[in-house]
């Protein structure tokens, strides 16, 4: 009778840590540098009424979606954009790095 109570705890932390651990892994998205000419018209159009003439440092495509990082008052910015220039966020780069573990 023990042995079927420790085989099923057992079994069931080892179910929860597994789904923890696939949980964190499975959304992460990939970023790639691109170059300015790669990025849609809408986009660029959209990013530089965002940005409201703030200098572009580079673009990053996030699956479909685009980023435009952008310094603005010594810090880094990110805007991510849809492939049609709908603004989706706005978040610090200097946050963003932080969380993901990076030395920025």
């Amino acid at each position: 009778m023990k042995t079927t109570k420790l085989f099923t705890i057992v079994a069931i932390s080892g179910g929860l840590a597994f789904g923890a651990i696939a949980y964190g892994h499975g959304n992460k998205e990939k970023e790639a540098s691109i170059k300015n000419s790669d990025v849609p018209q809408a986009v660029q159009t959209a990013a530089n009424k965002e940005t409201k003439g703030a200098s572009i440092v580079r673009w990053e495509k996030e699956g479909a979606n685009y980023e435009a990082v952008v310094s603005k008052d010594g810090k880094e910015w990110g805007y991510k954009f849809d492939a049609n220039g709908k603004l989706l966020g706005k978040h610090s780069e200097a946050a963003e790095h932080k969380e993901k573990g990076e030395k920025y």
